[in-house]
């Protein structure tokens, strides 16, 4: 009797590892593609050109917006602080807003970034 309850929880136990190794991953509110890659390659500046990063953001929107899933915080206002740095004002200005529009608790700093002409045309 003990061997047949001994067999019956080592039963149980590999069909809960199988199920387990089943399971599929967790899905995100976000599409986070390589959003998070390019946030690293800014701060190592000498790796990537603010171009390059421009078009995988702008290439990470495109993926979101056809997966219709919305992009993670930061996201815009990053594109706009690249969008600043290389000289183009009006689009630094358009990511403030939109970041500002889709993650309201980020307008302070959206508003601090405008404030001091990061969003002005040059």
């Amino acid at each position: 009797m003990a061997t047949y309850v001994l067999w019956k929880k080592g039963a149980l136990l590999l069909a809960a590892a199988v199920l387990a190794g089943c399971a599929s991953e967790p899905k995100t509110i976000y599409s986070w593609d390589n959003y998070q890659p390019t946030l690293y390659q800014y701060y190592q500046q000498d790796k990537t050109s603010p171009e390059e990063q421009i078009t995988a953001l702008n290439l990470a929107l495109e993926k979101a917006k056809a997966k219709n899933k919305p992009v993670p915080p930061g996201l815009h206002a990053q594109l706009g602080l690249l969008y600043a740095n290389t000289g183009r004002g009006t689009e630094a200005r358009q990511q403030f807003e939109t970041e500002k529009a889709q993650f309201p608790e980020s307008a302070p700093y959206m508003d601090f970034l405008l404030s001091k002409n990061k969003g002005a045309a040059k």
